[in-house]
């Protein structure tokens, strides 16, 4: 596992494929316009700075990974899911799951 894996929690890639499988959500954090640009087929786009107001978008029934494009981002938005009630993991980049 790399340094910044380490820095900011992001777990092995095969658990969160593995969490994919069986039916979690992927939540890209970005920003709407790097979204747009380029995104994993399937995730939901809900940039970190509407999380709060959009928690009604999210079902506390599936786990969620949350991606961005270095993994802080998205390490700030599952720490603060998981304070909610949420079952979320720090993805890290978006670009590891094409």
């Amino acid at each position: 596992m790399g340094f910044l894996n380490k820095l900011f929690g992001i777990p092995d890639k095969r658990i969160l494929k593995e969490k994919l499988n069986e039916g979690a959500i992927l939540l890209d954090v970005r920003t709407k316009e790097e979204f747009a640009a380029d995104h994993v087929k399937g995730s939901i786009n809900i940039p970190m700075s509407q999380i709060t107001n959009e928690l009604k978008k999210l079902s506390k029934e599936k786990s969620i990974i949350a991606v961005c494009e270095s993994g802080a981002r998205s390490g700030q938005v599952v720490k603060y899911l998981n304070s909610k009630g949420f079952q979320s993991y720090n993805g890290g980049r978006w670009r590891s799951f094409l």
